[in-house]
């Protein structure tokens, strides 16, 4: 497991992209969503981006409370857009980066605000073909309301990420996400990630807390 990164890291090669960047076939699709139906999730399949939103937006009761990770499949199904910025949610993270995170006081209720929402969205770096999802964190901030503290979960998984096992689920996230992530947050912060905490949810068993939506179209990477 990489933990630390000194420098900028170097550019995947085309043929790595090409194996975790492409969207499996339908058949794939419709197996992994039938694996997570017998876990109990609630599974919805979107044939683009538009359905996905208005699916996660028809399970959020306006002005619920809404926070969610950093995610690039988020932002490109317009998702982050609509929760941060319309007004019909109660949104944590616009509160969050309000805080003065030099002083303790700031830091702890930055983590008592992200820690326990009522609904929390994210997507993750890989779901297996018999249900299982693996995130992964330099903080560990979105793993904590995804494995316990939030009252709700709605994962949206581009189908760019389905693949067969859990081997395959780490090779995805080692040797394609974090070099990804980690070069983007090069180029916003001059400095890269780390793959320091990795959750693997196996089954969730509170009753319809976990919603996913799975899109047919590649998201995110």
């Amino acid at each position: 497991m990489i933990t630390e990164v000194p420098t900028m890291p170097t550019t995947i090669e085309p043929a790595a992209t090409r194996d975790f960047a492409a969207p499996v076939d339908d058949a794939t699709i419709e197996r992994t969503a039938e694996a997570l139906r017998a876990k109990g999730y609630e599974v919805f399949v979107a044939d683009d981006f538009a359905t996905a939103r208005q699916i996660v937006l028809d399970k959020l009761p306006k002005g619920a409370e809404v926070s969610q990770g950093a995610s690039n499949t988020l932002q490109e199904t317009g998702i982050t857009g609509v929760i941060e910025e319309s007004g019909d949610y109660d949104a944590i993270r616009p509160k969050t980066r309000k805080l003065d995170y030099t002083t303790e006081e700031g830091r702890r209720e930055g983590r008592r605000m992200g820690a326990i929402p009522d609904y929390w969205l994210n997507s993750a770096a890989a779901l297996t073909e018999d249900g299982r999802f693996v995130f992964a964190s330099n903080t560990g901030s979105q793993l904590g309301p995804i494995a316990f503290g939030a009252g709700h979960v709605i994962l949206v998984i581009g189908s760019n990420k389905i693949v067969p096992d859990l081997d395959t689920a780490m090779r995805r996230l080692e040797d394609y996400v974090f070099p990804l992530e980690s070069d983007r947050l090069f180029k916003m912060y001059g400095s890269p990630s780390n793959i320091s905490k990795v959750l693997i949810l196996n089954k969730e068993i509170r009753a319809g807390r976990l919603t996913v939506v799975l899109i047919r179209e590649p998201a995110g990477f």
